[in-house]
């Protein structure tokens, strides 16, 4: 659809806009879990379901817990509020009179930084990048941000088809292999781009985050996370009876990873396929489950930032891109072999509490910013490159 403007409109401004508080806490939060369930791909050790190095009592339960509330649910979670970020955004656009041509160049542009973005991040820190994945499929999700309902379940559906034989098959595959060592920093670039590169193309051929990103573009037409307050009861049902579906069908799995089993055969491929599938049940409730919080925490006292700690999340929702990067940035170095290798050397319960520390860390920077007025430095960069130099989009006669 496209929307008809007058000719020699001003400038477009593109300074700080009023945000919905739910998606950024819901942002900020999300990024505690992406920290807890990648830190595990920095260490080192023989391994199993899961990929956990073998240790002990700790360890084990420090695998199971990660393995049943976060493992395969913080992509799928990231991918929700990004659908939501991208149907937000061409509504913000539209309302500001650009035609429907000019939007989608926008959120061209906007998707191909963040897969440039992402290559860079992979090749210089973390092979594990999520950026580059999620650019391509915002490519793919251009194409339905405007169709109706019945059209985005169909492609929907298809995605999540797609993913859960490909996400199979590869996590039965990666239970029998052990990850390769890499000698130095430059072949560790090497099999990162290589694996970023994987997961780039599969994204776009099996649609592995399609389905996620939809639910997210649904999220945003019916106002869920926009006005929370009005949706309580829907967000709650919602939190409550995905945590149950998550425990019930996760459960095998979570504990596999725990190494209290080992499923193995066509009992590997059941867990697997449950336990992926109770992923994208999980992801979906924890957004309702943060919205439904913030809904409380704004109602209460009409106001944003009503307490510290709902302040600070929403100043890292409001970074998330650069408290994303800036896990890496910390994680990397302490843990990777071509830095000080202290992975080699860590169990993953003392990983787990780092990337606790390290998300609070990320925390504290964004708080900082929050106080000085600044958005995150990658945050400019990808407006920049997204809108221009001048942070203005002007609006061109029809």
């Amino acid at each position: 659809m496209t929307t008809t403007t007058a000719p020699a409109l001003p400038p477009v401004p593109t300074g700080p806009a009023p945000r919905s508080l739910a998606p950024d806490v819901a942002r900020g939060l999300l990024l505690l879990f992406i920290a807890v369930a990648n830190v595990w791909v920095y260490l080192e050790g023989p391994t199993g379901i899961g990929h956990r190095p073998e240790g002990g009592g700790p360890d084990r339960v420090t695998d199971g817990i990660v393995a049943l509330l976060a493992d395969d649910r913080s992509r799928p979670m990231f991918a929700i509020l990004f659908g939501y970020g991208i149907a937000t955004m061409v509504r913000r656009l539209t309302e500001k009179g650009l035609d429907d041509r000019t939007t989608r160049r926008i959120m061209r542009r906007r998707h191909l930084w963040l897969i440039a973005l992402g290559l860079v991040h992979s090749a210089l820190l973390f092979g594990g990048d999520i950026l580059a994945p999620y650019g391509v499929t915002g490519l793919l999700a251009m194409l339905l941000v405007h169709r109706s309902r019945r059209t985005l379940l169909m492609w929907g559906s298809i995605s999540v088809g797609l993913m859960l034989l490909a996400l199979t098959a590869l996590h039965v595959l990666a239970a029998e292999q052990e990850v390769p060592e890499v000698d130095g920093y430059l072949g560790a670039m090497v099999m990162n781009l290589i694996s970023s590169g994987t997961s780039v193309v599969a994204s776009a051929v099996l649609l592995l985050f399609l389905s996620q990103v939809v639910a997210g573009v649904l999220l945003a037409r019916v106002g869920w996370l926009d006005r929370p307050w009005d949706h309580r009861s829907v967000l709650a049902r919602v939190f409550w009876w995905s945590m149950a579906v998550n425990l019930v069908l996760n459960l095998p799995w979570a504990l596999a990873v725990a190494r209290v089993w080992t499923p193995d055969g066509a009992t590997l491929v059941v867990v697997t396929v449950l336990h992926l599938a109770s992923g994208l049940v999980a992801a979906f409730g924890y957004v309702c489950g943060f919205a439904w919080w913030a809904s409380h925490v704004q109602g209460r006292r009409r106001h944003p930032a009503t307490t510290a700690a709902t302040a600070a999340l929403v100043a890292v929702g409001r970074r998330s891109l650069t408290c994303y990067l800036l896990q890496s940035v910390v994680l990397a170095p302490l843990l990777s072999p071509w830095g000080l290798g202290l992975g080699a050397q860590m169990g993953t319960a003392t990983a787990t509490v780092l990337a606790v520390g390290v998300w609070a860390s990320t925390v504290a920077v964004a708080v900082a910013l929050e106080r000085a007025g600044r958005r995150g430095p990658f945050e400019v960069l990808l407006r920049r490159g997204t809108y221009g130099r001048g942070g203005t989009l002007v609006r061109a006669a029809p």
